[in-house]
């Protein structure tokens, strides 16, 4: 499979995103606004760790919330969600997962 290239035929390798740490994350939202491929959703994570969906009903039993792999398949390696984060918590790799 040869590289893909940018518009221009420059080369260009692709760098995945293959996993977020809930540890690092703050859940403020900057790396899901710029994804427009639906990769990541947004979590709460209760007392016991447990990724919940957010729901009105039970932010009080929210701890925090963070971004979360929803959909691997759709990043097409740009990056993007990289250079926005403030917490340098998202693994990528040039081979997809």
């Amino acid at each position: 499979m040869s590289a893909p290239f940018t518009r221009d035929g420059r080369s260009w390798q692709p760098d995945f995103l293959i996993a977020i740490d809930p540890k690092r994350c703050i859940g403020c939202g900057r790396c899901f606004k710029v994804c427009g491929r639906g990769v990541m959703e947004l979590k709460g994570l209760n007392e016991e760790g447990e990724l919940v969906a957010l729901d009105d009903d039970d932010d009080e039993e929210i701890e925090k919330k963070v971004m979360v792999m929803a959909d691997a398949g759709a990043c097409i390696g740009c990056r993007a969600c990289a250079r926005v984060c403030p917490a340098n918590c998202q693994v990528h790799s040039p081979v997809a997962a």
